[in-house]
């Protein structure tokens, strides 16, 4: 064999999706296996608006693991990595102890480079992290010959990113065993099943928050009364109800509960002890809108959702968007023109009525929503086959590009 093909790195390009959860997870029982208190329930969505996209590498001329995100080299002994790395590389050499054919046994020995981008704001209230850590271990798995469940995997790397390992409506199973074997995603519906459903994510702020949703939860778990009894006795009950939602396509319940669960989420973070405020005047305003909007046409037409940020993410159907598009326009003008504001899926023009207008009767506040992001559910990680599209090259270092 040549020796310039032994020395050609394996490179595997994957790219994971976004998830808005609609039942939250907010806590943990144990930090470093990041098992939650409660189970929680996402919808993924689509990669065409918003993903992450890994390559990673392996090759016998690398002298360490590194990895590269956005462009900068971070540190890859960050422990939430490193537990995903030794998994996916202590599962390779089971599987190639257990005489797997489809383990190459060279490549266990070699040093991985990672590159990862997305192609929205990091910490800015949208979940990055999920992303990240799907697609990391999704690669990671294509690149060590790993199959079967890897949301656990996912989940060591960030809570949340176990669900972002499929596609559609997805729970996330808290599990009752100390060592998170039975802690899993498992998708209650896939893309396909709701076609109608619609997403706006409304960014009010692309800045860093003030309190990192990992140092948030520690803090609401010592501290909130309320978060216990959420936990205990309330989302249980949510869980089945929004399941059965999902499943009849019934929307006025799927939103009233999403609205619902959002708002104690965030009365959690109030009755933590010092309180954590995620939400911002835009954030309070949004949520008059949304309700206004409903109570105009006496039925619920539209959803909000609040991660640990300010920024809306909106459930409607696709009938209602044009108009709740310009309802938006109208009440949060942008300083950008028309075309910038909205990214993502087309949205056909609607006129707005005085009617509505003065029913909404809100200020105006302009710039409050700096652009909106219209997308859809979608699908879970899948591998990227053109090797163009690779963000390493053949020397396994980022190409200028990225």
């Amino acid at each position: 064999m040549p020796e310039d093909s032994v020395d050609k790195p394996n490179v595997v390009t994957c790219t994971a999706p976004v998830n808005i959860a609609v039942i939250k997870y907010w806590g943990k029982r144990n930090e470093e296996l990041i098992l939650p208190i409660n189970s929680s329930l996402s919808v993924t969505l689509h990669q065409d608006q918003l993903k992450t996209t890994t390559t990673a590498a392996t090759s016998r001329s690398f002298q360490e693991d590194r990895i590269w995100l956005n462009g900068k080299e971070e540190d890859i002994t960050h422990p939430r990595l490193q537990s995903c790395l030794r998994e996916i590389r202590r599962l390779a050499r089971k599987r190639r102890n257990d005489g797997d054919p489809g383990v190459e046994s060279t490549c266990l020995s070699h040093k991985v480079h990672i590159c990862s981008v997305n192609n929205f704001p990091t910490a800015a209230g949208l979940a990055s992290s999920a992303a990240g850590f799907a697609c990391l271990v999704y690669t990671l798995a294509r690149v060590f010959g790993v199959e079967g469940e890897l949301s656990a995997i996912a989940r060591q790397g960030s809570g949340s990113a176990c669900r972002s390992m499929y596609g559609g409506f997805v729970q996330w199973i808290m599990g009752q065993q100390d060592d998170g074997k039975d802690s899993l995603a498992q998708q209650v519906a896939p893309e396909t099943h709701w076609p109608e459903l619609r997403i706006l994510v409304l960014v009010a702020s692309a800045e860093r928050k003030p309190v990192g949703s990992t140092s948030g939860m520690q803090t609401s778990v010592q501290t909130s009364c309320l978060l216990k009894h959420r936990a205990d006795s309330v989302v249980p009950g949510r869980m089945v109800e929004m399941i059965e939602a999902v499943q009849r396509k019934d929307f006025p319940a799927f939103a009233e509960l999403t609205m619902k669960d959002s708002n104690q989420f965030h009365a959690t973070c109030l009755d933590t002890y010092p309180p954590i405020f995620y939400l911002s005047s835009v954030s309070h305003q949004v949520i008059n809108l949304v309700h206004r909007y409903n109570s105009h046409y006496g039925e619920t037409r539209v959803a909000y959702t609040f991660d640990a940020g300010p920024n809306a993410v909106i459930f409607t159907l696709q009938q209602h968007v044009p108009e709740f598009v310009q309802v938006v326009q109208h009440f949060f003008p942008p300083e950008t023109n028309g075309g910038q504001f909205i990214k993502g899926l087309q949205v056909a023009p609607a006129a707005l009525s005085d009617e509505l207008k003065q029913s909404i009767g809100l200020e105006p506040m302009s710039k409050g929503i700096r652009y909106m992001i219209y997308t859809k559910a979608g699908p879970g990680p899948y591998v990227v086959e053109d090797p163009a599209q690779h963000l390493l090259g053949s020397d396994g270092l980022p190409k200028k590009t990225v």
